[in-house]
């Protein structure tokens, strides 16, 4: 069964201001200005990957689910397809369950890992992507990929137990506060760009973390990696 949903495809139109400039001034002072505002990301073309995985992960909607121009996939197509729809976006979000070698495919695609090793060499032509799933710090790392990601991300009792937290009366409450924290703020953010925000979830969540335990064993993992200019290009440089 095919679940590939396009959802919203009206694309934001990015205003232009005429002024009697040199093209390459002009081009520099008015991206510039774009990038601060988040004009920019705003106009994005998104393509999230989301294998459904009712209702483990029901909460990572919360973050594209103001966003204009998106794809949304839960399931049902092969990664030769999957391929393309990546090459033709501008940026991917992938969520879900995971682990240091990629994104489960939850039952939802045909192979074990929709999001694997085999699928990097097309990620890394994009700078903007978002990988939200346990581990993917390793994976985004192996691959030399750039993005915000997570590593090791408390989402269920079963993971926080893992990682020696006490089976308390309230746990599954501050995983849910947690959860629904983490992916709101994402959310009202997701059209910021990267170093923006991260510096917002570093901050919101940060708070949220000073209460909560599992947030904050969550917000020690997170990471932001950027491509910056060397002197032979460019290369990845990571915020740990």
């Amino acid at each position: 069964m095919t679940t590939l949903r396009a959802i919203n495809k009206t694309r934001l139109i990015c205003p232009v201001r005429s002024v009697s400039i040199s093209i390459s001034a002009y081009f520099s002072t008015t991206v510039a200005r774009f990038q601060e505002s988040g004009v920019i990301f705003a106009c994005m073309k998104t393509l999230i990957l989301h294998p459904e995985d009712y209702p483990s992960t029901t909460f990572l909607k919360n973050i594209y689910a103001n966003l204009k121009d998106k794809t949304v996939i839960t399931g049902g197509i092969t990664k030769a397809v999957l391929r393309n729809h990546i090459l033709s976006v501008d940026r991917i979000l992938c969520l879900g369950h995971g682990s240091s070698s990629g994104l489960f495919s939850s039952g939802q695609f045909p192979d074990y890992y929709i999001i694997d090793d085999s699928m990097a060499d097309c990620l890394r032509t994009k700078t903007s992507n978002i990988f939200i799933w346990c581990n993917a710090d390793q994976y985004v790392h192996r691959n030399g990929l750039t993005g915000f990601y997570t590593g090791m991300f408390l989402s269920q009792i079963d993971e926080a137990l893992m990682y020696d937290f006490p089976y308390t009366d309230d746990l599954e409450q501050v995983i849910d506060e947690s959860n629904v924290g983490f992916s709101s703020i994402v959310g009202r953010h997701i059209n910021e760009p990267l170093d923006v925000l991260y510096r917002y979830i570093m901050r919101d969540y940060g708070i949220l973390a000073r209460t909560n335990r599992i947030a904050k064993f969550n917000h020690e993992r997170l990471y932001l990696s950027q491509p910056q200019p060397d002197l032979f290009g460019y290369k990845v440089v990571s915020t740990l």
